[in-house]
């Protein structure tokens, strides 16, 4: 049974935490070389393979004392919120363009730079801690890999607009405040049993 409290609180963290990600930069240079709907395919389907190893992961987590979990997502998360507040910005990374703008190549190119530059990405780690912390795996996917779907849709089809009027800094503290609110509400949870 699909829980959609848990969704709903999987996809606004991820979607917030992934906003101002350079993923969603290279989804909007794509978008504006390539064919929005082949760029999209590739983009989703390599979100789609990062979202189940993580949920993977956090399932393995739910195996330890509920205790020991609280405490490690509550840690994991305050990290995030630090990494969240200290990155620096890192500008846009150089995309190269196939020669070939077939659906293959151009959602090839896609999958292969999401699937490289996400490996191990802070949304990641986020979406196995809330899979160790929420114990619902699909509803956890679910949340996860709609909203990584729903920036790579921003990014591709409206990201410059979005970011005019929305600062990424705001994006990023909203995201960071989150993270540390699940990270002190779990490590409560591990003090207070």
């Amino acid at each position: 049974m699909i829980s959609l409290s848990v969704m709903a609180v999987v996809f606004g963290v991820v979607f917030l935490a992934e906003l101002p990600d350079k993923t969603a930069l290279a989804g909007l240079v794509l978008g504006t070389r390539y064919r929005a709907s082949y760029v999209f395919v590739g983009v989703a389907a390599a979100f789609a393979v990062h979202v189940a190893l993580a949920v993977a992961a956090g399932s393995v987590l739910t195996l330890l004392p509920g205790r020991i979990v609280s405490a490690l997502t509550g840690v994991l998360f305050l990290g995030g919120a630090a990494m969240l507040l200290l990155k620096g910005d890192d500008g846009e990374e150089e995309v190269r363009k196939p020669a070939d703008q077939s659906f293959w190549k151009v959602s090839g190119a896609g999958f292969m730079l999401i699937l490289v530059a996400e490996f191990g990405d802070l949304t990641q780690i986020m979406t196995a801690n809330l899979a160790a912390r929420y114990d619902d795996p699909l509803s956890v996917g679910l949340g996860a890999v709609l909203a990584l779907w729903a920036v790579a849709g921003l990014g591709i089809v409206g990201g410059k607009a979005l970011m005019k009027r929305v600062p990424l800094r705001l994006i990023t503290k909203v995201a960071a405040l989150v993270m540390l609110a699940l990270g002190v509400w779990s490590l409560y949870e591990a003090v207070v049993g």
